[in-house]
């Protein structure tokens, strides 16, 4: 995949201000397509859009797959490329959505830098978006096809089964497919949820399927997010704390994901912090039934013991497998947390840890906390392509990691 030589050229003498306005361009994109086309509000985030998280994520996304185009010492975009796919496929993204977001973007484009737009600067910048797109409307059909899903029907009816009470604020639900089989998938994906709401709107939010799988059913464990400083209360899943119970019909999407419990038998760190815990959760049922002899260290960190979310599944799977062993780090109540092993006090330091040899790493959490988790583990000698990562939302890190990491 490359430019063409007229539109390579250009690429290369305008990156330069292109990159270092993307984010305002992003800024004037949504406001515009929205107003346009407002049945994309149903698709996208509002709370990543109003933070601002998703502009930032698609600035950092279009620029690097121009500069892998005009530079080929950049670093390979086919791991992003992936990650977006099956992000835009748990989504219900569809082809002709593309035609959308391409105008409106090329005219954002115009509107921020000006007469420095020439027909043939756009042009140029056209064809950038066309091969990003193109690219990921390949990838997202064939993950449509492989999960047996109509991309102009993306959305499957899952009744609730059971609900369970974790913590005070996160409660998992089991989910049972309305009519048909759940979908085969992979241990450390997960599904959006699509709700409508109370004000007449439609959101979609992406949650781990905190299972092994199962077959006739999916677990989904959800953190009710309450605001802060401020902030509003999270949409959905104040919406989903409120309404499923059992008995309450979801519209889900197919199980999405890239960051997936491989079938080696290479020792595993887990490292997660607060509700990061879930694919966690779902890598230990899957191992403790499987894999109970491969050699697995868990390492969580949580506010207080009663926070922990799925404590006592971890730990019967832990004591049911031959080498497992878990560390907790709380906030508060380490002394006296009733745990398996000794709870330490604090925020996680992974520097005196005890490390298998060879190990691949899995991280969920916070991205502060991936940041230096990733930093102490590397400093220890585990090397970056042993460690992998799910970020819950836009991804603000799959672009550079090795920056952010640093």
């Amino acid at each position: 995949m490359q430019l063409s030589p007229e539109s390579e050229a250009i690429v290369r003498a305008t990156a330069g201000v292109v990159a270092e306005h993307a984010e305002e361009i992003t800024k004037v994109f949504y406001p515009a397509m929205f107003a346009a086309h407002p049945e994309l509000l149903r698709v996208f985030n509002r709370a990543n859009q109003a933070v601002g998280e998703q502009p930032k994520a698609l600035a950092a996304s279009v620029v690097a797959f121009a500069v892998q185009l005009i530079d080929p010492d950049a670093p390979d975009f086919t791991p992003v490329m992936r990650r977006i796919a099956h992000k835009h496929v748990s989504l219900g993204i569809q082809a002709r959505q593309y035609t959308i977001v391409g105008h409106h973007l090329l005219d954002a484009v115009g509107t921020v830098l000006g007469d420095a737009v020439t027909a043939e600067v756009r042009a140029a910048w056209d064809e950038v978006y066309w091969l990003f797109g193109v690219s990921l409307i390949a990838e997202e059909a064939k993950l449509y096809a492989q999960g047996g899903t109509d991309p102009e029907h993306p959305w499957r009816e899952y009744r609730v089964v059971e609900r369970f009470e974790e913590s005070d604020d996160v409660f998992s639900l089991l989910l049972a497919p309305v009519a048909g089989e759940v979908p085969s998938h992979h241990t450390g994906q997960y599904v959006a949820i699509a709700v409508d709401l109370p004000d007449g709107s439609r959101q979609p939010r992406q949650y781990t399927i905190s299972s092994g799988p199962r077959g006739d059913s999916l677990r989904v464990t959800v953190k009710r997010v309450r605001g802060t400083a401020g902030t509003p209360d999270g949409q959905v899943s104040t919406w989903l704390y409120e309404n499923a119970t059992p008995g309450t019909v979801l519209d889900v999407s197919q199980p999405s994901g890239d960051v997936v419990l491989d079938g080696s038998d290479q020792p595993l760190v887990l490292v997660s912090a607060g509700i990061g815990i879930t694919p966690v959760a779902a890598i230990l049922e899957d191992l403790s039934r499987r894999q109970p002899q491969r050699t697995v260290r868990l390492f969580h960190a949580d506010r207080a013991h009663d926070s922990h979310a799925l404590y006592s599944s971890l730990r019967r799977q832990v004591l049911a497998m031959d080498d497992a062993r878990a560390q907790n780090w709380y906030e508060t109540d380490a002394e006296t947390a009733p745990t398996l092993h000794p709870a330490r006090a604090g925020f996680m330091d992974l520097a005196d840890v005890e490390l298998p040899d060879d190990a691949t790493v899995f991280m969920c959490g916070p991205l502060p906390f991936m940041r230096v988790s990733r930093a102490t583990l590397m400093a220890r000698g585990i090397p970056s392509e042993r460690i992998h990562y799910e970020v819950f939302g836009p991804d603000l890190w799959a672009q550079n990691p090795e920056g952010a990491a640093a």
